[in-house]
């Protein structure tokens, strides 16, 4: 079975696989979630906070992970 879409796909990773956001949208997350380290966000609540994507994209993602 590949990785794709399973429980190890980390959540940036499936949002790019998906279309939802592009790799540098990743990293301007991921950046931003090292910045702000003490408040301790989630990579989709930053995102989101970004308008990058929105909270049901996320939920949507997030259920496919745990359905696998």
């Amino acid at each position: 079975m590949s990785e794709a879409g399973s429980a190890k796909e980390r959540l940036g990773e499936a949002l790019v696989r998906t279309g939802a956001m592009t790799d540098g949208q990743v990293k301007q997350v991921l950046l931003r979630q090292r910045e702000q380290s003490e408040l301790d966000k989630l990579f989709g609540e930053i995102a989101v906070e970004l308008q990058f994507v929105d909270q049901q994209t996320i939920e949507k993602i997030l259920n496919q992970q745990t359905e696998k």
